[in-house]
Parts: structure tokens; sequence; C-alpha cells
């Protein structure tokens, strides 16, 4: 196995010129890299990570925390961040918690066991506080998506009252007074973002919000179906509804499949990620576009800047977008 004294001969320059270029700490004049990355190639070269690692201190290895990377939103999330991660020389160890708290405190033991430099932290259940207590004796960590309550530490999120605000907004212009939503579990920074944006642009219009349409408990499917149906055997049923995430909007969906209300022309609905398979749906789902990997990428970067030494912003809100698509009409005369 060729070894960096190699490659320095073979490139005409010290062991020490090799090991500062290939790490990034030295800006050499063009021919000079030339001849080095052709030895490299040339001899195949490999730097010995487990040396680099005793003697830097550093793994260049990150943790992320996801709660279910079957789900298209954290898989969109982690593809972005393993991308800017190999972009700056980072490899990256994944952890799909399924919503388990002690998978979830795991992943930040490795942290302290120094499997890895730093963490970026994704949960999507409330904390007791363990997690808090645990991040706050931690370095290098980053909360993004959904806040921890309590946690001192750089956070990335979406602006998710101005998303529900927006989609709120949008149906009342179409003409909608009575409107249904439906959230997730309680006690979630985006699902109480998210409820105060929607209650902010009924309260400006002067619109009644109605405890017999408004539902709230888990992101599952199942959970809006029956929710839907629920809001359908009211005296006055809502004439559209905002699920405040696409997997809700899935279940809202069929919900009013199995009540055979159609949609839109007697309901109105829109989602919340503005997941792909959405323009696949009949009719194609009105959303709020999360930036999914935008999120991502400066959930790294927010990391990156720690673990160089910066002090990075404590807050990042990326903006979100409404995607106007065929699922929202004008209120039906006269009810279903």
């Amino acid at each position: 196995m060729a070894t960096i004294h190699d490659v320095a001969l073979d490139a005409q320059v010290s062991p020490t010129t090799v090991s500062r270029y290939i790490n990034n700490r030295i800006e050499l004049p063009a021919s000079t890299a030339a001849r080095i990355d052709a030895a490299i190639a040339k001899l195949d070269y490999r730097p010995n990570l487990l040396a680099k690692r005793l003697s830097t201190g550093r793994t260049e290895a990150i943790g992320l925390v996801a709660p279910e990377i079957r789900e298209p939103f954290f898989a969109e999330l982690a593809s972005a961040v393993e991308d800017e991660a190999d972009r700056h020389g980072y490899t990256i160890f994944m952890s799909s918690t399924r919503s388990d708290r002690q998978r979830e405190i795991a992943s930040l033991n490795r942290l302290h066991d120094r499997h890895v430099d730093g963490l970026i932290m994704m949960t999507n259940t409330p904390d007791d506080g363990t997690l808090a207590a645990l991040i706050g004796k931690r370095r290098n960590v980053v909360v993004i998506d959904e806040d921890i309550p309590g946690v001192m530490v750089p956070r990335v999120f979406v602006e998710n009252h101005i998303g529900a605000y927006k989609a709120t907004r949008y149906l009342i212009e179409a003409g909608h007074e009575r409107i249904g939503y439906i959230g997730g579990p309680d006690g979630l920074y985006t699902v109480r973002e998210r409820r105060a944006g929607y209650l902010q642009a009924m309260k400006e219009a002067n619109l009644k919000v109605r405890a017999e349409h408004l539902a709230g408990g888990s992101f599952m499917p199942d959970f809006a179906r029956k929710a839907t149906l629920e809001f359908l055997k009211t005296r006055t049923p809502p004439t559209a509804i905002l699920a405040s995430s696409d997997f809700i909007a899935i279940g809202v969906l069929q919900g009013l499949k199995q009540a055979e209300i159609k949609v839109p022309s007697q309901m109105s609905v829109v989602g919340f990620d503005d997941m792909p398979l959405t323009e696949l749906f009949n009719p194609p789902l009105t959303a709020i576009r999360q930036p999914i990997e935008a999120l991502g990428r400066q959930g790294f970067q927010v990391l990156f800047s720690l673990l160089s030494g910066k002090q990075p912003p404590m807050l990042t809100l990326l903006p979100v977008q409404l995607i106007e698509r065929e699922s929202v009409a004008a209120p039906r005369k006269g009810g279903f």
C-alpha cells in the first residue's frame, strides 16, 4: 500500500505538503497540485484514516438522526444533508429512530463517545425534558425541522406559521368561510406554529373557528381520515380543510373518497410539505412547499460552522411557498 511519503517522492514535494494539500489546509500552484493529484492516482494512495483521526482528534463524520427515513420528507432531507456533507469531505452515519426515545438517546451518546464530530438532530415526538438535558451536555449539535424546547443550540426551521397563514388566506380568498383544520401531535413546535397561522388568518378575516372543525393528535393518515368523517357529520360541515402535513392530507382525501365527497367541487383541500407525489393525486394537491433540500443543506452548513470554530446564527428560518394546483375551488352553493 502506497504511503504519503511515496506520493511526496513521486510528486517531488515534501510529505507535509501532501498532507496539508489533501486536508485542504494549503493552496498550491496549479502545477504542484496537479503533480500531487497525478501521484495519488498513479499510486492509488488512500489516506490512513485511523492515523489521521488519532492525530487530529476528529472523525470527519457526522451523525444524522431522523424519525423515519422511509418517509419521503425525511428521505429527501437526508439526501440533501449527505450531498452537502460529502462536498465538505464528511461521512454521514444515519439513524432512523422510528420515534423511539431510546434510539434518540443512543444517537446522542454516540456523539458523546466521539464516534462522530457533530450531530444533526430531528425528532417528531414531544420531549419530556430528556433530550434537552442530554443535548445541553453535548457540543456541536444542530436541531432542524422540529424544535426541542429548552436547548440552546443552533436551530434551522421553515416558516411554519407563515405557511399555514398563507394556505388559510388562499382558501378564504377562494370564498371559503367554514375551514376545517387537522394538525399533528400536541406539544410540537411545528404543530403549534401551523395552528397559530391558521387561527391568525381566520381571526383577521372575522371568521368563526368552530371547535367541531378542529382536530389534532397525529400525522398518520388514518387519524386524518377519521377526523374528516367526523367533520362531515357536523350540522354545517366545512367547505375546505387545511391539512398540516401531506400525510394528513392523504388521510383527508381517503375520508372524502369514503364519504363520496368530490374534491374540489364539494370540498377544497390544502396540504403542507408538497412531497413529490402530491402532483400525482387526483386532483393534484395544492400545498405549502417546504424547502426540504435547502433545510438539509443549511442544517449541515450550520453544523460545519460549529465544527470550524465559528458561531452560526442561533435561529435560521427558511421561506415556504404556496403551490397552486387543482384541489381548491370556490365553495359550492347550498352545501353538499
